[in-house]
């Protein structure tokens, strides 16, 4: 099945099967997920933001921090594979979002007890591993759960909003503070606490989704039925072109939340007060942009805004190496630059599950979140930190400066999937 639009129509079509249930359910569906995933973002974002407190008092070397890096994203990607997978072979999804959610929440005080780089490579590992399923089953509920004409904005916002406001807005200048004030270990015992309480809320008020509730023989018939279209799946357009962008842009954002702190501290010589409220407005941006990009994809279509985006990220690494003026324009400029990662839903749960069949989308999700991090999100730091021991600071941000051109070459293969983009296109012809 090369296209989900059949689908969708049918979705529109029999309400009553294939129904969203109420707008408020779906209203606090897409809230509850979001800051759920906020608060893994809050978590999965700390190392980066206290590295220049990690760093000097473990003794790491540039190499060792971009191998901090991979490694979460290693044991994520890996994660985002195999739990998604699960997730559709046995329909399980709430079970799975609460162990995870208390799992990830207990990494973070390990990484507190670090005393070498050995112990917190490890904690951040085992971080990786309880994390990295969750946008997957995330989405796929989202994708179940609200109507196909406000998905864009609904993954939109479930995998930007809260991911943003909390884990890059709220969190450097959060974990800063704290750090100056106490420790960088008291900011990572911070850390772990909003976890235990999104997993309460997820056990009240989630409903098992209408996949999950299905009866058993049900959910393995249609997992029988669904195992030939994986193939398809893999060899649709859409999927490989999504999972290659996720693999260009998840190492524009990791490179970026790695290495930027050190830059702005020790290359720019801002203070570490300055360097998180910099840090803190590219979670700004994304916060605005899980509404404004996804709204404007459900709008105009998917493809438009994904070629257009990646290139505006071209001003936030040329405006922290080269523009020397006030810092609350420097911090404008990485607004701005930073609005590039709106798109993350769309290539990573949007586009690909408008285009395979519906019994694939946890999958597929896995896939194209998989592939980003295990081939971006694993190997761009390490290589970026390898290229800053070599070359200095600078070289990560050239190195993001050149995945954004590529982010776009990629964009323009796209095939469009937004159901009114496609009303459109049929009305014209």
């Amino acid at each position: 099945m090369s296209s989900a639009e059949p689908v969708d129509v049918a979705r529109q079509a029999e309400p009553e099967i294939l129904g969203t249930g109420s707008p408020l359910y779906q209203t606090m569906l897409v809230t509850l997920l979001s800051i759920t995933f906020g608060i893994v973002f809050f978590d999965r974002n700390s190392l980066g933001f206290l590295m220049p407190f990690v760093q000097p008092q473990l003794h790491l070397s540039d190499t060792e921090v971009g191998m901090l890096s991979s490694a979460l994203s290693l044991t994520w990607a890996c994660a985002a594979f195999g739990i998604g997978y699960v997730s559709d072979k046995t329909g399980s999804r709430k079970g799975v979002l609460i162990i995870a959610t208390v799992l990830f929440s207990a990494c973070s005080f390990f990484s507190g007890l670090a005393t070498s780089f050995a112990i917190l490579l490890g904690a951040r590992l085992l971080m990786g591993v309880a994390e990295g399923g969750m946008m997957p089953i995330m989405q796929a509920v989202v994708a179940e759960e609200v109507r196909p004409e406000h998905r864009g904005l609904a993954m939109g916002v479930t995998q930007n909003f809260g991911s943003n406001l909390l884990g890059s807005f709220l969190a450097p200048v959060a974990l800063t503070t704290v750090a100056t004030a106490y420790s960088w270990r008291h900011a990572f015992f911070l850390a772990g606490i909003p976890g235990l309480i999104a997993a309460i809320f997820l056990w009240k008020f989630l409903r098992p989704p209408r996949s999950e509730a299905a009866p058993g023989p049900a959910r393995a018939r249609a997992a029988v039925e669904a195992r030939p279209l994986l193939k398809e799946a893999c060899a649709e357009r859409n999927v490989v072109l999504c999972a290659l962008m996720a693999i260009v842009l998840v190492s524009f954002f990791v490179v970026c939340l790695t290495f930027m702190p050190l830059y702005l501290t020790q290359v720019r010589h801002f203070s570490p007060k300055t360097e998180s409220w910099l840090i803190g407005s590219l979670g700004l941006s994304a916060t605005a942009g899980a509404f404004i990009i996804s709204a404007l994809s459900d709008r105009f279509g998917r493809r438009p805004i994904m070629i257009i985006m990646p290139l505006i990220g071209v001003i936030l690494p040329l405006g922290a190496m080269y523009y020397m003026g006030s810092a609350w324009v420097l911090a404008a400029i990485f607004v701005v630059g930073w609005g590039q990662t709106g798109i993350f839903p769309l290539f990573m749960a949007t586009v690909p599950s408008e285009s395979v069949d519906p019994h694939l989308r946890a999958t597929v999700l896995g896939i194209c979140m998989g592939t980003g991090e295990i081939l971006g999100g694993v190997l761009s730091p390490s290589l970026a930190g390898v290229a800053a021991d070599r070359f200095g600071l600078n070289a990560p941000l050239w190195i993001m400066f050149a995945l954004t051109l590529v982010g776009t070459a990629l964009a323009l293969g796209l095939r469009e999937t937004a159901p009114r983009a496609l009303a459109r296109a049929r009305l014209v012809g």
